[in-house]
């Protein structure tokens, strides 16, 4: 499959893979069309998580973004339909809620099955695809690769979860998609910042991690979900359009940008001393 040019790739040389799945706005403008409002066809984005992990190009690491919006289709959903969270609130591969379970379109405008096999051999497939790809090319540079699914999320969405959500929660599948010893490090240094901190907790990872993460094949993947009051100033409850999204702060994010970059730091170690 030939990459297409709309998605954004970074190749580093690090054993490094960052994948940044839900901070694209891009909608064609004849879906917009369809949508309730711009606004909350954009609502659920990962706010500015493109800009907060901008570092990571100076650890070498390599990154994969889609500029298209989680509404036109979710990345991290699995292809087939089936629930990562069987029992929970969720949304679909093509969205027709908002996380509060406001409709995304007007009336009758919901995608078929048919748009929806369009939408994912269009964006999904090649997303995966390169994703594929690098960690291969990766592996073959190293004998340990680790993939990091970087997200973000309103801290209170009583639809999705009770009460409000810890500032870091770690996705690992239950232990399935990374070694033992890297998932600690990274719990442990989100504790040591003074942050409430959750390990498979409500957010166990998504797609991406489970489909790649094959600890005993040398590919360890890690799902970090942030709740969004940890880099920036954000409205708790209700939002609307008046002051939402909050603009990103530098001065704010700061505090855990440095805790952040520890931990693709500690990958780094983790993946090259690793036999």
């Amino acid at each position: 499959m030939t990459r297409p040019a709309w998605l954004e790739v970074r190749q580093g040389q690090a054993p490094l893979l960052v994948s940044l799945p839900h901070t694209g706005t891009e909608i064609p403008a004849a879906l917009e069309a369809r949508l309730v409002s711009p606004w909350l066809a954009r609502k659920d984005c990962d706010w500015w998580i493109e800009t907060l992990y901008d570092f990571a190009a100076g650890l070498d690491a390599t990154i994969v973004r889609t500029p298209i919006s989680r509404t036109v289709i979710d990345v991290n959903r699995d292809p087939s339909g089936v629930s990562l969270y069987p029992g929970q609130a969720t949304t679909e591969l093509c969205p027709t809620t908002s996380f509060d379970g406001e409709p995304l379109y007007k009336d009758g405008e919901a995608p078929g099955e048919a748009e929806v096999a369009e939408r994912r051999a269009i964006w999904f497939d090649p997303y995966h695809q390169t994703l594929a790809d690098e960690v291969a090319r990766l592996k073959g540079r190293h004998r340990n690769v680790v993939v990091y699914d970087c997200h973000s999320i309103r801290s209170i969405i009583p639809r999705l979860f009770e009460g409000t959500l810890p500032e870091f929660n770690i996705g690992t599948n239950g232990g399935k998609t990374c070694h033992p010893a890297l998932a600690e490090t990274i719990e442990a240094l989100c504790r040591s910042s003074g942050r409430e901190t959750v390990m498979n907790g409500r957010f166990k990872g998504g797609y991406i991690t489970r489909s790649l993460g094959h600890p005993d094949q040398g590919v360890h993947a890690v799902q970090m979900e942030l709740a969004c009051r940890s880099y920036i100033d954000e409205p708790l409850g209700e939002v609307s359009q008046a002051n939402w999204p909050t603009p990103f702060d530098a001065a704010y994010a700061q505090p855990l940008r440095e805790t952040l970059g520890s931990i693709l730091n500690a990958c780094l170690v983790f993946a090259r001393a690793l036999k």
